[in-house]
């Protein structure tokens, strides 16, 4: 469920809303195996640097519920060496960093050959129209002012993120901390594979594709097992139970609506 606390910065630094945050552990590649193929695909990394450690919370917060790898970096330097390590597919980068700024680190970024392309949206508090005219001059590809509603900084990460990588974008679906990989016809939900079965897994696909809209027993027989197929109405009830089964095997919560005398549903509460 994503936050979508405003995040301000005054003179006094960041006053932020964090009675609803879990305390998380940071996300970093350093000492980590390679990362699978799919795992590779079902998480796209962003790279978070960002000093206030209240912003650095919320930000890795909502951003690891979206579904992203996170890597953080409290300064430039910092965030120069893992990058050396391991490219993002995308960096959130505050302008006001210690030491070396924000801008001196898109500045060097820009002109290594192997992170020349990875996209990178500049966070400041610097609103005037000189200041983002020089962020994107030297290499931003986008620019958020503080204060920003999380929920319009997420939409523009996923904006990138479709440009720049079209084809992963349309192979996966997300829907809270559930991930649909296409192409590869497989699940995730948060840092786990969820195991389904072939009509489990038409199920979710189809119900994720309408998040919120209820489908009778007899709509998801013609969908999912297809019309010329004759299915008890009641074999929808056992395959929804194996997938519910399957999607909340640690106890996570049901994304999956009963609706009384009507069908089921994706529940869009879920996913905010």
């Amino acid at each position: 469920m994503a936050i979508t606390t405003l995040a301000r910065r005054g003179e006094q630094g960041h006053a932020l809303d964090l009675e609803q945050i879990r305390p998380e552990t940071a996300h970093t590649e350093q000492g980590q195996p390679e990362r699978s193929q799919f795992e590779r695909r079902m998480k796209p990394s962003v790279m978070i640097v960002e000093d206030e450690e209240a912003l650095l919370t919320l930000l890795q917060y909502n951003l690891d519920k979206e579904g992203y790898k996170v890597i953080t970096a409290a300064d430039g330097e910092e965030a120069d060496l893992l990058i050396r390590e391991t490219t993002p597919d995308l960096i959130l980068l505050d302008w006001m960093l210690p030491g070396l700024s924000g801008i001196e680190l898109c500045r060097r970024l820009r002109g290594r050959p192997e992170t020349r392309n990875v996209p990178i949206i500049m966070i400041t508090a610097r609103g005037e129209e000189t200041d983002r005219i020089r962020g994107l001059d030297i290499g931003a590809d986008d620019y958020v002012t503080k204060p920003f509603s999380m929920t319009e900084l997420l939409a523009r990460i996923r904006a990138v993120m479709r440009r720049i990588r079209p084809a992963l974008t349309e192979d996966l679906v997300t829907f809270g901390d559930i991930v649909i990989d296409r192409a590869a016809h497989r699940v995730r939900r948060g840092d786990r594979e969820v195991h389904l079965g072939p009509t489990e897994y038409r199920l979710l696909d189809h119900l994720i594709q309408h998040p919120g809209r209820v489908f009778s027993r007899e709509q998801l027989l013609d969908t999912v097992w297809g019309s010329d197929v004759y299915v008890e109405a009641r074999t929808v009830d056992v395959h929804v139970g194996r997938l519910r089964k399957a999607l909340n095997d640690k106890g996570e919560k049901d994304p999956i609506r009963t609706v009384r005398s009507a069908g089921y549903s994706l529940d869009e509460q879920f996913h905010e």
